[in-house]
């Protein structure tokens, strides 16, 4: 195993030297035939972004390639994640294939749109389960990954979500091939719920959105928020499709509570709407929303940005835009991004099932699921492709800890450890890392 593990990997160390060499204005160079791409790289680097490299020479397309498929929102009420998660993905794709690919080849990515319902997903699941990919990547939604993962995992593919946080999936019966790099809600409820005793909200409405995500984050939030003393005075689970939420906010206006929680999707614009005008918005109320909506496309939606200035919430994941070189990176990738929620955890997603199928030998699904959780723990620390690459160059083990965090999977497959931020709309309807907590499972 361990001889395989350094000829498969090697291939990339040495994809790594020659992108290196490329890039650093040896003599080879002037000899490539196109200037063009010289010049697009000066032009993004004084723009501050990093020019993705081309894949190296020992990386060939075929049928021995990893290839991966996605379901990821194009479309539908998350479609805000989007973008960050595609780019997450391409990044590690290309970085992987400027490498050297895996396992001698070049990595393939399918990208596919999970939308907001089983209907897109499934159609998008069966298109490449034709094109035999190897692993999928997403959905982001909890309740649209119920609706392909039994698909997904009884067909022997691995199903890696970058945004899943349901409760339902710690013990779900996947034949060990689903995983997510995002934390489970049992430590985003728990944050949300010291966020707000924190800030004296010792009442509260909470109105939720009817899917494994939303009643699973009020459960896991409502539990430890009455447990610290906090009186919950009104509750309503809302149909997301509903033409409009007139009763649910009025009755949430009504209670009177000292702060009022939206576990949902992009239907919060209309939620939070409907309390403005009430006269119970930010600036009358504690308003606290989650990873469904606290993206920059809720203050987008509004003519005025500033009318949500105040509301607070939670988000799993590191203060990534403190990176700024994967930053930098992701927008070589997409130079429109404007919210990063979950670039980290899908470019996290990748580079763990590349580093499996590389100790595995293989792309066969489960042969890379049975690798997929030891990657995260147990062995060397690694952050890179070249430092992990070393590492199984050498015989070593790795252990993986990504852009993302520290991962440490438990046999579940899902992180061990988490940092929620707590994110907060300024003044100018900008969104804001204001404060950390930090978490274990």
């Amino acid at each position: 195993m361990k001889k395989t593990r350094a000829r498969n990997f090697g291939a990339l160390v040495v994809g790594l030297a020659l992108v290196a060499g490329a890039c650093g204005g040896s003599d080879d160079a002037a000899e490539e035939p196109a200037e063009e791409p010289a010049a697009e790289e000066a032009a993004a680097e004084e723009e501050g972004v990093t020019p993705i490299a081309p894949p190296a020479a020992d990386c060939e397309e075929g049928d021995d390639a990893l290839t991966i498929g996605g379901i990821l929102p194009e479309t539908g009420n998350l479609a805000f994640l989007g973008p960050p998660e595609f780019a997450g993905v391409e990044l590690a794709v290309a970085e992987l294939n400027a490498a050297g690919g895996v396992n001698g080849a070049c990595v393939v990515w399918l990208p596919g749109d999970s939308g907001d319902n089983g209907d897109v997903a499934n159609a998008t699941v069966d298109r490449l389960l034709a094109e035999d990919v190897d692993a999928f990547i997403g959905a982001a939604s909890s309740g649209v990954s119920l609706t392909v993962i039994d698909k997904i995992t009884n067909a022997g593919k691995i199903q890696f979500s970058p945004a899943n946080t349901s409760p339902a999936f710690t013990d779900y019966a996947d034949n060990g091939l689903y995983f997510r790099s995002a934390p489970s809600d049992v430590v985003q409820g728990a944050a949300l719920a010291d966020l707000m005793i924190g800030d004296g909200a010792l009442t509260a409405a909470f109105i939720v959105m009817n899917d494994s995500y939303g009643t699973g984050l009020f459960e896991y939030t409502s539990a430890p928020y009455t447990a610290a003393g906090g009186e919950i005075v009104y509750e309503v689970i809302y149909d997301p499709q509903a033409e409009n939420f007139d009763a649910e906010v009025s009755a949430a206006v009504a209670a009177d509570p000292d702060a009022i929680v939206i576990i949902g999707f992009d239907e919060t614009s209309k939620i939070l709407t409907g309390l403005i005008e009430a006269g119970a918005g930010p600036a009358e109320k504690m308003i606290y929303g989650s990873d469904g909506n606290m993206g920059n496309a809720l203050a987008d939606a509004f003519d005025d940005p500033s009318v949500v200035a105040g509301m607070r919430g939670t988000v799993p994941g590191v203060d990534i835009e403190t990176n700024e070189d994967f930053i930098a990176r992701l927008l070589g990738v997409d130079a429109e991004l404007q919210d990063f929620a979950y670039s980290g955890e899908s470019y996290d997603a990748v580079m763990v099932i590349a580093l499996a199928a590389i100790v595995a030998g293989s792309n066969d699904g489960v042969a890379v699921g049975a690798e997929i959780n030891d990657i995260t723990r147990g062995g060397e620390k690694c952050s890179t492709v070249a430092d992990c690459g070393a590492i199984l160059e050498a015989g070593g083990d790795v252990d993986y800890d990504g852009v993302s965090g520290p991962l440490e999977f438990i046999d579940a497959g899902e992180p061990s450890e988490a940092s929620i931020l707590i994110k907060e709309f300024n003044a100018s309807g900008e969104l804001e890392v204001v404060d950390i907590i930090f978490g274990k499972i």
